[in-house]
């Protein structure tokens, strides 16, 4: 499940993008040092906004994979 969610693997790989070729995505690998922080801010403050809690749910759970990621840096540019 590389993106996350089976829905957006499917519909990215099958290039039935649901998200506009336009609109700005930022994406965080789990060996980022700071991803994992990162994602349960977003998920703490999507909960404050009212999102669902599933979705709060599973960002949090997709942090505490992302701690468990053997490999840690900092980011970086090719």
């Amino acid at each position: 499940m590389k993106f996350g969610r089976e829905d957006y693997d499917r519909r990215i790989n099958d290039q039935e993008l649901i998200i506009p070729e336009d609109e700005p995505v930022f994406l965080l690998r789990a060996q980022d040092v700071c991803a994992a922080d990162t994602v349960r801010y977003w998920a703490d403050h999507a909960m404050e906004a009212g999102a669902d809690i599933d979705m709060v749910e599973m960002a949090w759970d997709m942090a505490d994979l992302m701690d468990e990621w053997p490999k840690k840096k900092t980011s970086d540019l090719p």
